[in-house]
């Protein structure tokens, strides 16, 4: 079938651009003699980390408990939760893995998430590891200060049925960077912070066996690895999107696009698609290097973008655009962000060229519990 044979809105996915952003991302990873473990929450598809697992990636990430629980069904079996997970229902469910052979770690930053956790796993005689998370300038979850960091070691230590695996962290803040220079800036202190706190682990006698880092910008920039760090945690490098183009400057690493179709073209300007909030969001990108224009650029016309959406509209102001389409024609938009998008969808389509060659159920979609 010919992709544009598809019914609208769809998630298309060209396999020969995926493929060489994984095998990319790998040969990067290898380089600086660290190992891959690509943060699935993007893509959320168990067909595409089998993809990354058989390019060398040593395990994956992922957002969610259920999340854990689609990709382990699917067979995937070194699983990081890269989040604070809280409460006995999530922590009941997460020993269910363990149990079921996974090898399974979760984020931790604080004390009570470690004795909770605990008193759930020694109930159900499993034992399961942690990572610690560190806040590197995003301004999100993760440990700040050393005496907080050393009470969390200490609880964990305190808990026979927590292993302390190591600690991952996430320069969320380098998509804001002004420019490369200050995306390099931010990513050498985001790995310097790490590395202290692997050190700080090591004079309490818990070294660490991971060292997790990353964010997507980063490594597309070939931005160097500073000794210490002992695993990369990108996840949109998979698809990439417009914001990611944006940042090295290369939008022909973009593998996916949502196809939509024209259907009202009501003034001599504006054109309006069958796709609105509901298949691509409304995120956008409005500072740094990931600075985007609208709410998702046209595929096969350079320089034109969505400017604004509705729930199932998109507006294009854009005289040029207009006159060029005509009701019912179909067209490709490379979305602002990626990640949320692929949680719009329940399938995907795998594009050979123009034909599409499967359609890959979007199976953790949703699951975010």
């Amino acid at each position: 079938m010919h992709y544009m044979d598809l019914d609208t809105p769809y998630l298309l996915l060209d396999e020969k651009r995926l493929r060489k952003n994984l095998a990319d991302m790998q040969a990067y990873a290898d380089a600086h003699h660290v190992a891959l473990r690509p943060h699935t929450k993007t893509h959320k598809m168990p067909a595409i980390a089998q993809m990354q697992m058989q390019q060398g990636a040593c395990g994956i990430a992922v957002a969610k408990v259920g999340e854990a629980e689609e990709m382990a069904r699917a067979g995937l079996a070194d699983i990081l939760i890269a989040n604070e997970i809280v409460g006995i229902q999530k922590w009941q469910r997460m020993a269910a893995l363990v149990k079921a052979g996974c090898q399974l770690s979760f984020g931790v930053d604080a004390p009570c998430q470690v004795t909770g956790a605990e008193a759930v796993f020694a109930e159900t005689g499993v034992c399961v590891s942690v990572q610690i998370e560190i806040e590197v300038g995003e301004e999100r979850s993760g440990i700040i200060r050393d005496e907080d960091f050393l009470a969390l070691l200490a609880a964990i230590r305190s808990c026979p049925h927590i292993h302390f695996k190591g600690l991952f962290s996430h320069d969320g803040n380098t998509y804001r960077a002004k420019d490369l220079a200050e995306c390099k800036a931010l990513a050498a202190k985001a790995q310097q912070r790490t590395v202290h706190f692997a050190q700080l682990a090591h004079e309490q006698g818990m070294d660490c066996e991971v060292v997790s880092y990353g964010a997507t910008p980063t490594f597309m920039n070939h931005i160097d690895i500073l000794p210490g760090i002992t695993e990369l945690r990108p996840g949109t490098y998979a698809l990439m999107d417009a914001a990611q183009g944006h940042a090295i400057d290369d939008w022909s690493r973009c593998a996916a696009t949502v196809l939509a179709t024209v259907i009202s073209k009501p003034t001599d300007t504006r054109t309006i698609l069958d796709v609105g909030a509901k298949g691509l969001t409304k995120e956008t990108r409005t500072e740094g290097i990931c600075s985007t224009r609208g709410m998702g650029m046209l595929y096969d016309f350079p320089g034109v973008s969505i400017d604004s959406l509705f729930d199932e509209h998109a507006i294009i102001l854009d005289r040029g655009f207009h006159d060029r389409v005509q009701i019912g024609d179909k067209v490709r938009i490379i979305p602002v962000h990626i990640c949320p998008v692929c949680n719009l969808y329940d399938k995907a389509a795998l594009l050979d060229g123009e034909t599409v060659k499967a359609i890959l159920p979007i199976s953790c979609r949703g699951k975010i519990q």
